[in-house]
C-alpha cells in the first residue's frame, strides 16, 4: 500500500509540473453577440455572415459588423526555478539525514509476532484461590 502510495504521488506532482507550464490559445467566433465557433488547436470557423460582409462593395466605415473574432492566450509558466528553501550546509544537511533515519527506524514493525510464554504451560492448580480466601467478584 506504500509503494502504490508512492507511485500516485509521483503522478499528480509530475500532473502539476505538466500542467503549471503548459500554454494553449482559444480562438473563438462571435457572430451577433454569441459563440459561433470555437477550436483549440486551430482557427475558429467563421459563419456565413462574415463572407456577405467582406463582399460588400458599398460598405461604409460607420457599419459595426456582427461579427467578431477572440482569440485567448494562457500561458504556462515558461521556466521552473529552484527556490533556495532548501540549500542546507553540510552540517544542517548531516542533523537532517541523520533525525529522518532514526525517526524512520522507530517505527519499523517486527517480522513476526513473538510470543515469549508460548513454549511454556501454565502452572497446575492445587486448589482454587478465590474460595479459599473468599473473594467473590460482584
Amino acid at each position: 500500500m506504500k509503494e502504490f502510495s508512492k507511485k500516485i504521488a509521483a503522478i499528480l506532482m509530475t500532473l502539476v509540473v505538466i500542467f503549471s507550464t503548459l500554454s494553449f490559445t482559444v480562438h473563438q467566433h462571435y457572430c451577433g453577440g454569441e459563440v459561433f465557433a470555437s477550436a483549440l488547436f486551430s482557427k475558429a470557423d467563421s459563419c456565413s455572415m462574415d463572407e456577405k460582409t467582406s463582399s460588400k462593395a458599398d460598405c461604409n466605415i460607420d457599419d459595426k459588423d456582427c461579427c467578431e473574432n477572440v482569440i485567448k492566450v494562457y500561458k504556462g509558466q515558461n521556466e521552473l526555478e529552484s527556490t533556495d528553501v532548501l540549500s542546507l550546509n553540510f552540517n544542517q544537511q548531516l542533523f537532517v539525514t541523520s533525525f529522518i533515519y532514526t525517526y524512520i527506524n522507530l517505527f519499523e514493525g517486527l517480522d513476526t509476532n513473538i510470543i515469549p510464554f508460548k513454549n511454556y504451560s501454565p502452572p497446575l492448580l492445587v486448589t482454587d484461590i478465590h474460595i479459599v480466601d473468599q473473594v467473590f467478584l460482584i
